[in-house]
């Protein structure tokens, strides 16, 4: 059994999109994945499977999630190391940074010369670095009033879910 870690995009944004932590937890394993933790209610869920293929895992997390909630529920499944990788990967960019770090997970892994365009937004004040499917945002304090957001990363490299740091910290401690 391989050990996997799915990120849920747009869950528990308004009063349709609800999906709270224990209905995940029944979906996943309804899906038929062991092994199943969630970390806080964000769509962060570890799974075991004997599935090798990333595409697939994904295909059967989305279509049980669709299934139990009517709705569809974008996710993105990293490896324990690829995650693991992701949080490395901060640290280099931004060791003592005072301000915001998010990192967008994306679905795959965009061409280099559409990274490179979307690097080039970067600013003194707002960073933005593209490394493997993982896009680190490095910001200010207001993470709201950033003009890199996630919503900016998915109009150039397509399906990403957002993350704070200290988050994916958390979750290489817990998971990995």
């Amino acid at each position: 059994m391989a050990t996997y870690v799915a990120f849920l995009r747009a869950i528990n944004l308004g009063a349709k999109r609800k999906f709270p932590q224990d209905a995940i937890a029944a979906a996943t394993e309804a899906a038929g994945f062991t092994g199943v933790a969630t970390h806080i209610n964000t769509g962060n869920v570890r799974v075991e499977t004997p599935m090798r293929s990333r595409t697939r895992i994904e295909a059967a997390l989305e279509q049980s999630y669709l299934a139990d909630r009517g709705f569809e529920v974008p996710t993105i499944v990293l490896t324990p190391a690829e995650l693991r990788a992701v949080v490395e990967e901060a640290a280099r960019l931004a060791p003592d940074h005072a301000g915001r770090h998010y990192v967008s997970l994306l679905k795959d892994e965009p061409e280099a010369s559409v990274a490179a365009a979307l690097e080039a937004r970067s600013t003194p004040d707002e960073r933005v670095h593209v490394a493997g499917r993982g896009v680190h945002l490095v910001l200010g304090e207001s993470y709201h009033e950033a003009t890199l957001s996630n919503a900016v990363v998915e109009k150039h490299l397509g399906v990403a879910t957002n993350r704070n740091l200290t988050v994916l910290r958390a979750l290489v401690q817990k998971w990995c």
